[in-house]
């Protein structure tokens, strides 16, 4: 069994947990025999009894109470008790006096008799199982017998709900129990409507309907706003089993078309996750409208087959032909995405009902990207072992989630309502990366216990997809905050559990803090105020702003709301003002950063008004002077894309080390490049760096001054000099001039992260479009307004909602893919055939 198929089908059993944890009733033994007096004071209301009233048994008898006793343990997934009611000889009732009467089977509810069966229409377990469901949902399943019937219930759903037409050859079939039992489960949801008339097949659209074979469709009535409208229908392709229709209908509920806007190695959808394939739509902002179209169009052709999305050129940086318009995503691990060049939608039709024409098309693409495919595909494998290896080493033990809440589409709203803050984990429990994070999130709930005013809560996407669709939640594993009465809050950060807690904590004081006295504000940057903080360790940035002069602080509150969670943020904005920022020599609008609780207060002028000029500022500030390099913080500094002056330590830095390098890094004229620190012992990762530079690790200490984003020249402090703030500038000025020879030079390759799905600094940068992540500027040097690479907010990836509830857009698509790509596709084809001349 294929790992996506492993997954859906584990999935599934949700749909009947509920009745496997029903205690047994009565006896240990299923089907009970009890007199007529017993029998009847058993009966509990609300509850579906099936009972057989007899004398004794005759041989004929036999093989129903077999069938009976084999269904027990089927009904009573579903609570409903069975029993063998033995009759007295002298004992005349409605039940047990005459001798056709013992040749019925009763269905009761609580003491009410809903249906008397007789014993010939339950022949066996499919039959008994079917029969006694059918009768119970009479109001979740209706039978219809002609094609009238069928149109008015239709149009009574029309703008209200969808409909599950079934059709079965008879009664008592396998296939009219599976259609009865998933509508057990699924008809609050969704309409069904049985028929055993065959032309009403033919009367639905079927061509040359095989009258043998039992068929489901569904019919999409939810979006017919209009009755003249027709209920689009997709018709369910598999044999009908019960794990097939769950199948069918999870994909009936999956988004029309999803909106992608990250690498598509990443994305994930329900239909991969299915064993289907994912169709891209390549599109562009020129073309969006009819390439949204075009991809409706398809994806209605596609339904139950493979999903459809629409990948945006505009809005990532794909590593691919100009000319592909169309990319298909198999469901299989391992296997690359096809990027392939078509001309029409009747192509794309094609490629997903025919594999082979995908080698087909790509033959005219290899010399392009066979190249590049097997890199990606050794990547991916590096990737996907690693990341699964970390999860599966103890995945037989079970996980403790006694301190956080699993939420489901009942209770996830009404848990919103009682803290003042829940932090929500949303992912997927058969997925590596998830699991990862899920015991990063345990840690944090293990910090945390006790404190008030905090929920942590978990909701698996696999389970609810329809829930993690409506919190636009596309891609796992994700966390939100959610206040009460308050928009919610995403997190963009990495996935430790220190820096998790840190957000969660942080988050709960307001970002910019109001202030209201000189002692609040002083309070405030000794890191004592407000007291929930008090324990972390953390910068205090105070803004300080006069009634008296205008401006300023509205930027400065705009900026606290986007990074609140991030950093700690004052602001004291009272006529008292200029009193507070004389203290530290400094006219208001002014920013006091405190880094070390209090001990030393750095004030900064304010002169910028734009809420992201702001944010970059803040963000720049609050970085350290000289900075320990971690794989943590390692990509806030290469942001700033300056040049590195690393001192490397096998250990913690020495004392006039620090003093001397503290001294250079403070100095304003030397904001041209970083200086920083690196302890190999605590980042072990410090060795393959200066393996990088070196080709073997040399003698420790080492300062060395590398320029990734400009040649990537090294050069590598004399040993012979003692490390003094003269003699590095001294050195500096000589690479300056040129008199300096490299010790190597680097790659000029992008440094990239072996699968592009984990690259964390990618993902930040998206998640952040107010502060442009290619930035870099000097205190009091602020650059330019930059526009965001990403206007899409927090999240990468916008899904649609489903076909269940959206209406199809009016408007033929066309035949062409629209685009750049299929007219470039034709003329290179017209080139072709011109140069064979």
């Amino acid at each position: 069994m294929s790992a996506q198929k492993a997954r859906w089908v584990s999935s599934f059993s949700f749909l009947l947990f509920w009745a496997s944890s029903i205690p047994a009733w009565g006896h240990a033994r299923l089907l009970r025999e009890l007199s007529p007096q017993e029998y009847f004071r058993s009966l509990e209301a609300g509850r579906a009894s099936l009972a057989y009233f007899s004398h004794n048994v005759s041989p004929g008898a036999q093989p129903f109470l077999e069938q009976i006793e084999n269904s027990a343990e089927a009904l009573q997934d579903y609570g409903i008790s069975v029993a063998k009611v033995n009759c007295a000889k002298e004992e005349v009732s409605r039940y047990c006096g005459k001798e056709n009467a013992l040749r019925k089977a009763y269905l009761f509810r609580g003491s009410v008799l809903i249906r008397e069966f007789p014993t010939d229409a339950l022949f066996d377990v499919n039959s008994i199982v079917a029969n006694v469901l059918f009768a119970l949902l009479f109001n979740e399943v209706k039978y219809v017998e002609t094609l009238a019937d069928l149109q008015n219930i239709e149009n009574a759903l029309k703008g209200r709900s969808n409909m599950v037409f079934a059709y079965v050859p008879a009664t008592g079939t396998a296939e009219h129990r599976a259609v009865m039992e998933a509508a057990f489960v699924y008809g609050t949801v969704h309409q069904f409507v049985l028929t055993t008339e065959a032309t009403l097949l033919k009367d639905t659209g079927s061509d040359e309907p095989d009258v043998s074979s039992a068929r489901l469709l569904f019919c999409h009535c939810q979006q017919a706003t209009d009755l003249a409208q027709p209920c689009k229908r997709t018709a369910m392709g598999q044999a009908l089993t019960l794990l097939n229709i769950h199948r069918h209908l999870k994909l009936m509920g999956a988004p029309l078309v999803t909106e992608v806007a990250e690498d598509p190695e990443k994305v994930s959808t329900v239909h991969l996750q299915l064993g289907l394939p994912l169709v891209f739509i390549l599109s562009q902002k020129e073309t969006y409208e009819a390439d949204r179209r075009t991809a409706e169009f398809v994806a209605w052709q596609l339904l139950g087959k493979a999903g459809v999305a629409l990948l945006s050129r505009d809005l990532i940086d794909l590593n691919v032909l100009l000319r592909s318009n169309v990319a298909l995503k198999m469901p299989d691990e391992g296997v690359p995405i096809k990027y392939l060049v078509l001309e029409d939608t009747d192509e794309i039709i094609t490629l997903v009902e025919d594999k082979g024409k995908v080698e087909q098309i790509q033959e005219d693409e290899e010399e392009y990207e066979e190249d590049e495919d097997e890199k990606e595909n050794n990547n991916q494998d590096i990737q996907d072992d690693q990341v699964v290896e970390a999860v599966s080493r103890d995945k037989k033990r079970e996980l403790p989630l006694e301190q956080i809440l699993a939420l489901t589409e009942d209770t996830f709203h009404s848990a919103l309502l009682e803290p003042a803050r829940t932090v929500v984990l949303f992912y997927a429990s058969w997925e590596a990366v998830s699991l990862a994070v899920l015991r990063s999130y345990i840690e944090v709930a293990d910090h945390l216990k006790g404190t008030k005013g905090i929920l942590l809560a978990r909701v698996n996407c696999w389970d609810w997809p329809g829930l993690c669709t409506m919190e636009n939640i596309t891609q796992v594993p994700a966390l939100k905050i959610y206040e009460k009465g308050e928009r919610s809050v995403m997190y963009d950060g990495m996935w430790g559990a220190e820096e998790l807690t840190s957000f969660i904590m942080l988050s709960r004081v307001s970002c910019p803090l109001k202030l209201a006295t000189i002692d609040e504000a002083e309070g405030y940057l000794r890191g004592e105020f407000p007291s929930e903080l008090s324990s972390f360790h953390h910068a205090s940035l105070l803004g300080v702003f006069s009634t008296a002069t205008s401006g300023g602080w509205e930027a400065f509150e705009e900026a606290g709301n986007i990074l609140s969670g991030h950093v700690t943020m004052g602001m004291y904005f009272e006529d008292d003002a200029l009193a507070l920022s004389r203290r530290y020599a400094v006219s208001p609008p002014a920013l006091l950063l405190a880094r070390s609780r209090g001990q030393s207060v750095e004030a900064i002028s304010l002169s910028t008004q734009s809420v992201q000029d702001m944010v970059q500022m803040i963000r720049y500030e609050l970085l350290d002077i000289f900075p320990e390099i971690t794989v943590q913080n390692l990509p806030h500094y290469l942001q700033l894309r300056k040049p590195f002056l690393i001192f490397f330590s096998d250990g913690d830095i020495g004392q006039m080390e620090s003093k001397e390098m503290l001294k250079l890094a403070k100095s304003r004229a030397q904001q041209v490049f970083v200086a920083c620190w690196l302890n190999l012992k605590k980042t072990p990762v410090g060795r393959g760096v200066l393996k990088a530079y070196f080709a073997t690790v040399p003698s420790l200490p080492l300062l060395v001054w590398v320029n990734l984003h400009a040649g990537g020249q090294v050069f590598k402090f004399p040993s012979e000099q003692s490390l003094t703030e003269m003699n590095i500038l001294s050195w500096l000025e000589r690479l300056k001039a040129g008199l300096e020879i490299p010790s190597s030079t680097l790659s000029e390759e992008d440094w990239k992260p072996p699968l592009p799905a984990y690259d964390f600094l990618q993902m930040m940068d998206m998640a952040a479009p107010e502060v442009s992540p290619h930035t870099s500027h000097h205190h009091g040097d602020m650059p330019a307004q930059q526009p965001p690479e990403s206007p899409g907010g927090d999240t990468a990836i916008q899904e649609e909602p489903s076909q269940e509830t959206k209406a199809e857009k009016v408007g033929s698509p066309g035949r062409d893919l629209r685009g750049t790509a299929p007219r470039l596709a034709a003329r290179e084809k017209q080139g072709k055939r011109h140069s064979e001349l």
